[in-house]
């Protein structure tokens, strides 16, 4: 019965509990036009080894990155990630993906919080981070909503370079609120146009992306506020934290972002990890949870949910978010992973990236068809210019079995056809070389 949750006498016990004499009785409730009349229209009953073998010829049929080269990026990044990962995050001690309600008898998921909060305070240069977060995108609308807080205000400047998906996020979390958000025009060279003119006296904080949507570092400097308005920098690839400087010490009084690339898998878009950090003046406006560390009456170290402010801890009104959550199997999948790195293994993977990024453009530079229209630093995501159109080009990469970006047609203002690249660790020279060509080849 592995897949088949109750068999008839089962069934017929719960009915006779209830006091119900057939599971048609049970829905005589329910107006018989909405009813199921007929069998449901299902193949008979197969083997498990048949079935296996079903199953695995239609995951053949998507492309991954066991039967692909990838170069798409655009938010999910596709990285090594060691084996150990797995091994590690699959043992007993944590069985459970969600942060404790009773903290004292889960210490070691309690620690495993602890170090991640550590390690994003390190990589954000912030003096404070919560327990996780959704993602990236939920993660950033949290952070418009801690500086609607602090600051009292209700209008968010959103840079004109976020990435699409987390700018529709901002706007659902922000509607009914009574929050405007203005959004600030990109500059010809992709990066924010100047922001000074759209901050006021009612402005909450300053929204920036860094690297931005089109893989462009920004200037975060070039982004200080002023009004008393907060400085919010997100990211969506983790792994350029390890190089760019840290957001705490570039100005930013909210780092946050999707922690996706620290060793959890791309999983069709999902779930993934948020972080958020900030500076310790406004911890208590700090969404979701916060773990710390203390000694017992033993004296021995231990660790206790510090603050939770979330409607099952105190009055609903006061909770600062009622909707965002620790992500406990995914940051325990990115704490293992930092760990297993650290932080010199980190900043060569990060440069490993930069390298592979900038040989490819180099080959883009290099072949006739091909443009780079956005002439700033990137990380290891760029624009490519292509000849034709971006659905075209990306079909010849799909020929050669490759995944060869996001087409950028409806999502970002580009100067003619373009197609979002982003090359890690995953992409050989070969690999590279090959996408250069069938991009550069009108159909």
């Amino acid at each position: 019965m592995r897949y088949i949750a109750h068999t008839e006498q089962d069934v017929q016990r719960m009915l006779d509990t209830i006091g119900v004499g057939s599971l048609d009785e049970l829905f005589a409730s329910i107006p018989e036009k909405h009813r199921l009349t007929q069998a449901l229209d299902l193949a008979g009953a197969v083997s498990e080894q048949e079935l296996m073998s079903e199953l695995s010829a239609l995951a053949g049929r998507n492309a991954n990155l066991e039967n692909h080269a990838w170069f798409l990026g655009a938010g999910v990044y596709p990285h090594f990630v060691p084996s150990a990962v797995d091994a590690l995050v699959s043992r007993s001690e944590f069985t459970t993906a969600y942060t404790p309600y009773q903290p004292e008898i889960s210490q070691g998921t309690l620690q495993a919080i602890f170090e991640w909060q550590t390690m994003i305070c390190g990589l954000t240069g912030c003096e404070v981070a919560n327990a996780s977060m959704y993602d990236g995108a939920s993660a950033t609308a949290e952070a418009a909503l801690m500086a609607m807080r602090t600051t009292r205000r209700n209008r968010v400047v959103a840079a004109g370079t976020l990435h699409p998906h987390t700018r529709e996020v901002l706007g659902t979390y922000l509607d009914g609120l009574g929050a405007e958000i203005a959004d600030a025009p990109r500059a010809e060279t992709g990066r924010t146009a100047p922001l000074a003119e759209l901050v006021d006296d009612t402005t909450a904080c300053v929204i920036l992306q860094q690297p931005n949507f089109l893989g462009i570092v920004e200037d975060v400097r070039a982004a200080a506020t002023a009004h008393g308005a907060l400085l919010v920098v997100t990211v969506n690839e983790a792994l350029s934290l390890a190089l760019l400087a840290p957001p705490g010490e570039m100005g930013a009084d909210i780092g946050c972002g999707e922690a996706q690339s620290f060793g959890v898998p791309m999983s069709l878009g999902g779930p993934h990890v948020g972080f958020l950090a900030t500076q310790r003046k406004f911890v208590r406006q700090l969404p979701g949870r916060l773990v710390g560390e203390t000694v017992d009456v033993e004296g021995r170290r231990g660790y206790v949910l510090t603050l939770a402010t979330r409607e099952q801890h105190i009055r609903r009104e006061r909770a600062t978010s009622n909707i965002c959550t620790n992500q406990g199997l995914c940051l325990l999948m990115a704490t293992v992973y930092l760990a297993l790195l650290g932080p010199r293994g980190l900043r060569q993977l990060a440069e490993l990236n930069l390298s592979k990024a900038e040989y490819a453009k180099a080959r883009v530079r290099a072949t006739p068809g091909l443009s780079l229209p956005f002439d700033a630093p990137t990380f290891n995501e760029f624009v490519v210019g292509v000849p034709d159109s971006g659905a075209a080009a990306l079909e010849r990469a799909r020929a050669a079995g490759i995944v060869g970006g996001l087409d950028l047609a409806g999502l970002a203002e580009t100067p003619g056809p373009c197609v979002l690249v982003c090359a890690t660790e995953l992409a050989s020279r070969e690999d590279i070389d090959t996408l250069v060509s069938v991009l550069g080849d009108r159909l």
